[in-house]
């Protein structure tokens, strides 16, 4: 079911990241109405797969086939001796039929707009739009939609929204967020010569640091030493308020983060959007929010847009810190490690246990014992006994960082993804005389009609019956179709060549 949760006519769109052709697929398969991915130049996401064009064109193809969109980052900041080049690139996007290019450039958008003034264009986030005289600026310059800075607070979105017209407005709802403004942390150049800018960033908000006062040698108490680490935003309760505030699309973050992450986060941000279409008062379950907790997360937090200052860092760890899973109840001196669940454990899960100094054992489950019997699985309050690598102590906290079962449900979605095919009604007419004539449609309102190049005529010995004609058209082969419904119209023991019925399918 697509969501239609809306006011006034507005439907929201749900937008999801691909860095790879997996996670497009992981995006298609769960949910997505648009994915915005990045080519192999200028884009903000350079350390990620991308796509070559061959590969856009694919994308194109499969999402356009769905009625899904493709947008297209060229995100990052042009040098001069590349806006050629960049120029060129755009061309050959528009050329392929993408439905949107994001840009960070101002110069470059300018200069879009004078040379192709068809071409859809999106403000990343890159450029910081954070007030209307932003917004009004780039609607002047033919921009038909603004991907808001994350460093907005509600009320601020709220007002932008109500004051700027014929603009559509993106933000982001889901993932990793920047320790500075958007698009104007120069950090990563500063100490490591990596530009955010340019695609680059070396994420050292990530790594420990110690904060000193500025009158003494004694570094200052702090919670953990990833002092400048946020942890991730998270807004899939406040859905229905981005609605009502005139919020077009909402953005999932994450072209670095791998295809399971994609398609988990992706259809859980589905199944709000359509419970919301059904029922605008629902609120999110527990089970779906610790869903998006167990395939990621460095603790979430409501961001700027609710002013979240305490939760808004994640100074203990900066990468996944997964579930809580239990405690360390003993260790023996062969390492046998027996742990009580709060959660349940599988074989293939992977753990971390939190030791009290130094970095605690990471592993993946391979046996569980449970009162000394083998076993797949153990469920909360279970006390089960593990082999692990590593050393722990009684009370050492013990979290869940890959969830097997959730990790197979996600590729399975993935895997349908790409055996998906689309259903086709094929209705065949026959008369003696005419040419045969196939009438095909795919029930979304459209349709093609073919003809053969020969005539029908009275069949001697093997007729155009039912049966023949359903074995030839379901020859779809490696189209993304398939065939949901054969009519016949006409008249019956009629015949043209097999190669003619065959070459006319294929031109249809």
């Amino acid at each position: 079911m697509k969501s239609e949760f809306h006011t006034g006519g507005m439907i929201m769109e749900l937008l999801a990241p691909a860095g790879n052709w997996e996670a497009f697929l992981a995006a298609m398969g769960n949910g997505a109405d648009a994915v915005y991915l990045g080519g192999q130049s200028f884009s903000a996401r350079h350390y990620a797969e991308n796509f070559n064009k061959e590969r856009i064109d694919d994308a194109l193809s499969y999402a356009h086939l769905r009625k899904k969109k493709v947008y297209v980052t060229v995100n990052t900041l042009i040098a001069d001796h590349e806006f050629a080049m960049a120029l060129d690139y755009i061309w050959d996007l528009y050329q392929m039929g993408v439905d949107a290019v994001i840009v960070q450039d101002i110069g470059l958008t300018h200069a879009l707009r004078k040379l192709i003034p068809d071409l859809r264009l999106h403000a990343s986030t890159q450029m910081t739009v954070h007030n209307s005289a932003g917004a009004v600026l780039l609607r002047e310059e033919g921009v038909k939609r603004v991907v808001l800075a994350r460093e907005m607070s509600r009320d601020e979105l709220a007002k932008i929204c109500c004051e700027v017209k014929d603009m559509e407005f993106e933000v982001f709802v889901h993932g990793a967020l920047c320790y500075s403004y958007s698009g104007q942390c120069l950090f990563s150049s500063l100490v490591g010569g990596r530009s955010g800018n340019r695609g680059r960033c070396a994420q050292p908000c990530r790594l420990a640091y110690q904060l000193f006062s500025c009158t003494g040698d004694t570094p200052v108490a702090s919670e953990g030493r990833h002092i400048l680490s946020p942890a991730d935003l998270c807004l899939i309760e406040q859905l229905g308020d981005l609605q009502r505030i005139g919020i077009h699309s909402l953005k999932i973050e994450g072209r670095m983060k791998r295809a399971e992450y994609v398609a988990v986060v992706t259809r859980a941000y589905r199944e709000v959007l359509d419970s919301l279409a059904v029922d605008p008062g629902s609120t999110v379950s527990p089970e779906l929010k610790k869903r998006l907790e167990r395939i990621f997360n460095r603790n979430f937090t409501g961001g700027c847009f609710q002013m979240d200052r305490v939760g808004y860092l994640s100074p203990k760890r900066p990468n996944n810190r997964g579930i809580y899973a239990g405690r360390v109840v003993e260790q023996s001196r062969d390492i046998t490690t027996r742990i009580k669940l709060t959660e349940e454990l599988r074989v293939g899960d992977g753990l971390e246990i939190w030791v009290k100094k130094g970095q605690g054992p990471a592993f993946t489950v391979k046996d569980i014992l449970l009162q000394g019997k083998r076993v797949s699985q153990a469920e909360p309050g279970d006390i089960v006994s593990l082999k692990i690598e590593g050393r722990a102590g009684a009370g050492d906290r013990v979290f869940k960082t890959y969830d097997s079962e959730l990790m197979e449900d996600a590729q399975a979605s993935i895997e349908a993804a790409s055996r998906s095919k689309l259903p086709l009604d094929i209705l065949v007419s026959l008369q003696e005389g005419e040419p045969l004539s196939l009438l095909i449609s795919d029930g979304e309102g459209r349709q093609v009609k073919v003809k053969s190049p020969g005539r029908l005529q009275k069949a001697e010995k093997h007729p155009l019956t039912r049966e023949v004609l359903q074995e030839k058209m379901e020859r779809l082969g490696n189209t993304p179709f398939y065939l949901s419904h054969l009519s016949l119209m006409g008249e019956e023991n009629l015949m043209i060549p097999f190669s003619e019925l065959n070459e006319t399918r294929r031109r249809g």
